[in-house]
């Protein structure tokens, strides 16, 4: 019977390993998989290589991870100065690559798609393009950018089968689907629990074939509880 559902947190990130490159989802804190963050920080990875939308702001998700110095370097859109991400970037302490937003969702995408790289207007004749091959298609100029796996994914949906059908909310839908299919491990946070059957094909955004572990963090709850240490 298949049945990807973990029972705990400790289960739903074992074997992460130190180097990871690790996927995270959400747009600013909507559909953010706060609690997997959280249990990433107690699984204790280090030295790693961040993919998300932003560098975080407040205290909870990333922040956490940056505090603990878990991050090797950051893949984002954008940082605030006045934000752990900038500080810590500024004092040289974490590696910063910035991505436009649009070419961040379509390397992500790409990887998940089996598409090695493409080219984009996006960034020609811009810092983005040092050192990046440049084509002129269509009488425009072109940088080839690569598609952008990841060894984790953390991903957070609004219901889950046991299969590991996703069902996304809102807003919750926009990094979620294409991190959950370029990750080589996927682990995802969901809200709720659905039976089989119980999601409409049509509200299946992402299939469970994508789906490796998920874990129930009920709606309301802002983390789980830390596991218990021996």
């Amino acid at each position: 019977m298949i049945d990807k559902f973990v029972r705990s947190m400790a289960e739903a990130m074992a074997g992460i390993a130190d180097g990871s490159t690790v996927l995270i989802a959400g747009f600013a804190d909507v559909g953010q998989p706060n609690a997997l963050i959280e249990g990433l920080v107690e699984q204790g990875a280090r030295d790693l290589t961040i993919v998300m939308n932003s560098g975080g702001r407040g205290g909870t998700g990333l922040p956490k991870l940056l505090e603990a110095g878990r991050v090797r370097k950051l893949i984002c859109s954008f940082v605030r100065s006045a934000s752990v991400a900038g500080e810590l970037v500024t004092a040289g302490k974490v590696e910063l690559e910035v991505v436009p937003q649009g070419t961040l969702a379509e390397r992500i995408r790409a990887a998940g798609a089996g598409v090695p790289a493409f080219y984009t207007p996006t960034g020609a004749g811009t810092k983005i393009a040092r050192g990046k091959e440049v084509r002129e298609i269509g009488g425009r100029e072109c940088i080839l950018e690569y598609a952008l796996p990841g060894d984790v994914a953390l991903v957070e949906a609004w219901r889950a089968d046991r299969w590991g059908n996703l069902e996304f909310r809102a807003a919750g839908r926009s990094y979620n689907p294409i991190m959950a299919a370029a990750g080589r491990l996927t682990i995802v946070q969901t809200q709720h629990v659905a039976e089989l059957g119980e999601i409409e094909p049509e509200a299946v955004v992402t299939p469970g074939i994508f789906v490796h572990r998920v874990l129930h963090v009920p709606y309301g709850d802002p983390v789980m509880p830390a596991p218990a240490k021996s």
